[in-house]
C-alpha cells in the first residue's frame, strides 16, 4: 500500500488536497441524467418501477406483496439475532435517545410592549422516511441513529428503507428496537423517489433523511423541494489532528476504521512532526495486512488518504476549517484547547480514548454526519431535524394602530399599495 506523505510546503500539496476534497462532485455530474431517468419512472409507475430496478440494480426478483417487510420477518429476525447482539443494541438506543431528548425545542411565546403575542409553535412532522444503505456491509447501527430521534421528536409515522441484500437480521432487529412503524425493501435513487412522490405500497413523506451511496444522495439533491432532506451524505471521512505525542499505532487504526468503508472514504492525519507522520506510515501498512476489508480500506488510502506534515499547528486548525471533514479527531496534549479553534466539523472526538467508532455506535450523539465540506453549513442529524416551526402574531386593534405607519411606509416602499391598504382599511 501506497499512502501519500506530504508537506504543505511541498508545491504538489494544493493538487494534492483538491483531488481528496472534490473526490465526489466530478462523479455526480456524470450519473445525474441515470438518477433523473429512475426518478421520472417511479413518479411514473410507481411499484412496477421499483420491481424493474430490484431485478437490474439489486440482482432480486421482488413482486407486490414483497415490497414491504412483513411483521412476521421481524419477529424472525429477532430469534436470529444473539442475546448480546440484541442487548447491545438495546443498550447503545438507550443512549441515543437519552442524547436526543436533550435537543428537544418547546413552544413559546411573549407579549411585547405594544400589546402583540409573538411566538413559535414547535410541532413534530407527520411521516418521516429515512434510508439504511445496504451493499458493502449491514448497519443497525444507523437504523436506530435515523429511527430514535424521529421517534424522540414524535413523529406520528417513520418508515424505512433498504436493499435488505446482506445480513438483515440485525437491521431489521434494530428497527424493532428503534419503534420504526413500516420497512420496504428498496434501495437506490428507486428508493428515495417512491418516499418523496409515493406509490400504490411506499407512503410519501414529509421528509427524508439518511445516508447513501452516491445515487441516493444525487436523488435527494434533485427532490429537495419536492420533499424534506437533512443533509447530502457523500463518503466517509475522518481528519485526525495529531502531534508528536500521539500515539501512531492509535492515528492508523482510526484511518483504517474510517477507510475500510467505502473506497472513496478520505482519512487525512495533520500534523506538525515529520516524526509521528513517518510513524503514522509505518503503523498503518502495518495493521493494513490484518484488516477484513483489506481491498476497500487499501484503495480508498492509496486514493483520498494522505498524512499531511503542518509548518505548525496553527496551519494544522486552518486545514481543518477549510475541509470542513466530517469526523475531526484530535489526539493532541491539550485537545480542548485546539478544539475551541475548529468551527467546521461534523464531530469533535478528544484526546486518544474517543475513536470515531465511540460515536458511531454507542456515545450518544448522531452519526449521521455532514460530509464532503458541508460542515460548514450543515449540522449532524438530531431531533431538530424532524419538526417545525410556526411563527404565531396575534395583536390587538391598540397595537397595529401603533405600527400601522410603518407597515404603510414600509409597504409603499416596496411598491406594495395593497398591503398598505389592508392595513389602513383597519384603521378607519
Amino acid at each position: 500500500m501506497k499512502i501519500t506523505l506530504i508537506k504543505t510546503s511541498d508545491p504538489r500539496f494544493e493538487r494534492t488536497l483538491r483531488t481528496i476534497i472534490q473526490r465526489r462532485g466530478e462523479v455526480e455530474g456524470k450519473i445525474e441524467g441515470s438518477v433523473q431517468e429512475i426518478i421520472r419512472r417511479v413518479r411514473q409507475e410507481g411499484d412496477r418501477a421499483l420491481i424493474r430496478y430490484a431485478r437490474i440494480f439489486d440482482g432480486y426478483r421482488l413482486s407486490t406483496s414483497d415490497i414491504e417487510v412483513k411483521p412476521r420477518e421481524i419477529d424472525q429476525a429477532m430469534k436470529l439475532v444473539s442475546r448480546d447482539n440484541l442487548r447491545a443494541l438495546s443498550f447503545a438506543a438507550r443512549r441515543i435517545a437519552r442524547f436526543h431528548r436533550r435537543q428537544l425545542e418547546r413552544s413559546w411565546n411573549y407579549r411585547d410592549p405594544l400589546g402583540l403575542v409573538l411566538g413559535q409553535r414547535i410541532n413534530p412532522l407527520g411521516k418521516v422516511g429515512f434510508y439504511v444503505p445496504g451493499g458493502k456491509a449491514s448497519y443497525p447501527s444507523t437504523v436506530l441513529m435515523c429511527a430514535i430521534p424521529a421517534k424522540v421528536a414524535g413523529v406520528k409515522e417513520v418508515v424505512m428503507t433498504s436493499p435488505l441484500r446482506n445480513d438483515t437480521a440485525p437491521t431489521l432487529a434494530a428497527a424493532r428496537i428503534a419503534g420504526v412503524d413500516r420497512i420496504f425493501r428498496v434501495g437506490g435513487a428507486q428508493a428515495i423517489a417512491a418516499l418523496a412522490f409515493g406509490t400504490e405500497t411506499i407512503p410519501r413523506v414529509d421528509k427524508i433523511v439518511g445516508p447513501g451511496n452516491i445515487y441516493v444522495t444525487t436523488a435527494k439533491r434533485l427532490l429537495f423541494g419536492q420533499v424534506g432532506i437533512d443533509s447530502l451524505a457523500g463518503p466517509s471521512e475522518v481528519l485526525l489532528l495529531a502531534d508528536s505525542g500521539a500515539n501512531p499505532a492509535y492515528v492508523a487504526a482510526d484511518m483504517l476504521s474510517q477507510a475500510e468503508h467505502d473506497e472513496m472514504a478520505a482519512a487525512l492525519c495533520v500534523t506538525p512532526s515529520l516524526s509521528l507522520g513517518l510513524k503514522v506510515k509505518a503503523a498503518l501498512e502495518k495493521q493494513i495486512k490484518e484488516t477484513k476489508r483489506k481491498a476497500i480500506a487499501t484503495k480508498a488510502l492509496e486514493r483520498y488518504g494522505a498524512i499531511i506534515v503542518t509548518r505548525g499547528p496553527n496551519e494544522g486548525v486552518d486545514l481543518v476549517n477549510a475541509i470542513a471533514p466530517e469526523h475531526v479527531q484530535i489526539m493532541t496534549r491539550t485537545p480542548e484547547k485546539w478544539a475551541r479553534s475548529i468551527r467546521s466539523a461534523g464531530a469533535i472526538f478528544l484526546g486518544p480514548y474517543s475513536p470515531a467508532a465511540l460515536g458511531d455506535y454507542m456515545a450518544g450523539p448522531n452519526h449521521v454526519l455532514p460530509t464532503g465540506g458541508s460542515a460548514r453549513f450543515f449540522s449532524p442529524l438530531g431531533a431538530y431535524d424532524f419538526v417545525k416551526r410556526t411563527s404565531i402574531i396575534r395583536a390587538n386593534k391598540k397595537g397595529l394602530t401603533s405600527l400601522a405607519p410603518w407597515i404603510v411606509h414600509l409597504a409603499r416602499l416596496e411598491g406594495l399599495d395593497g398591503h398598505a391598504r389592508a392595513v389602513e382599511s383597519r384603521m378607519k
